[in-house]
């Protein structure tokens, strides 16, 4: 695995591996623990997430469910070669369990450096790892364990949405760009003054709140209520406005319709309580993040929708100058 420049991104003094975690010239050390470097610990604002991709480690994932959806997205949003992603150096930000980090260790040759903020780096490892050219990180994606322009591809799907500081965000993606390198990510958009008559942007306020195990529990329970109602308004032609409404995910906009009915419901509590539990959720015009990509100095900048089935992704791509 070629080698990428690691350092503390407290100090900015480069990091030697050990045995057991990484090292600086102070001594200050960095864990390496469940299969991941640990650059921050538990206790953040992704907590949500780690609770969610431990306990839902295989649904995602395309190998554990034959029905391919990550491989779909994550070829059509990048676009990349496969074939040219050979021995490149690839950076995930924002890997969940490792549904995209499968897709580029099983169909591409390129190298993995993996970081997510919580530690679903944890569940990450138990569907990836260890492997040869795969490397796990648990750090913020304002604090990266890595020297700046290093990185021939960084992509970030499912994430800018969720950090405090979405703008600040594309500018540490950006950062970490090689000259040439090239940059993708998506994002929940802004597509009108409807965006947040929704029901979860009503009830986040109090379900962000909420203990994670509390808030599971009651979106299990009343899911199978919640399932046939949805199924009932989109029968009766209404469901395109009342769903909006209910507080369960898009069914008929998101997930496949050939899953049987155990996988359905298991992606719908997951799906719906990735819905309610994030500390941040703050959608975005695709405008803005394009002006953000030039802003910050990218070039060839394309922002869009991408459609791969059902599942429609706003999605900014560019690449930084050589």
């Amino acid at each position: 695995m070629s080698q990428i420049l690691l350092v503390n991104p407290y100090n900015k003094k480069p990091l030697q591996v050990t045995v057991d975690g990484l090292l600086d010239a102070d001594k200050n050390r960095f864990p390496l623990k469940n299969g991941a470097y640990k650059i921050v610990n538990d206790n953040n604002y992704t907590d949500n997430f780690g609770y969610q991709w431990n306990l839902f480690a295989g649904t995602q994932i395309d190998k554990s469910t034959d029905i391919q959806l990550s491989y779909k997205r994550f070829f059509a949003q990048t676009g990349w070669d496969k074939e040219d992603l050979s021995g490149k150096n690839v950076l995930e930000v924002g890997s969940g369990a490792g549904r995209f980090t499968q897709i580029v260790l099983d169909h591409t040759k390129a190298n993995l450096y993996s970081v997510d903020y919580s530690n679903a780096v944890e569940a990450n490892f138990k569907n990836n790892g260890p492997h040869e050219r795969l490397q796990l990180y648990q750090a913020s994606v304002y604090e990266l364990p890595f020297a700046p322009a290093q990185f021939d591809k960084v992509f970030c799907f499912g994430v800018l949405q969720h950090t405090p500081d979405v703008e600040k965000t594309v500018l540490s993606l950006v950062e970490m760009l090689k000259p040439g390198g090239e940059l993708v990510v998506d994002f929940y958009p802004i597509s009108g003054w409807w965006t947040k008559l929704h029901a979860k942007y009503i009830l986040r306020p109090f379900t962000k709140k909420m203990d994670n195990a509390t808030l599971y529990q009651k979106i299990d329970k009343h899911a199978d209520g919640l399932i046939k109602a949805y199924r009932f308004f989109s029968k009766i032609g209404i469901g395109k406005f009342t769903n909006r409404f209910l507080p369960i995910c898009d069914i008929d906009g998101t997930l496949p319709a050939n899953l049987s009915k155990e996988k359905l419901r298991e992606m719908v509590v997951l799906d719906t309580f990735d819905m309610f539990s994030p500390q941040y959720d703050q959608p975005q015009k695709i405008k803005t993040v394009v002006n953000w990509f030039k802003k910050y100095g990218m070039a060839g900048v394309w922002g869009g929708y991408i459609y791969e089935g059902k599942f429609k992704a706003a999605v900014v791509k560019g690449k930084k100058p050589m």
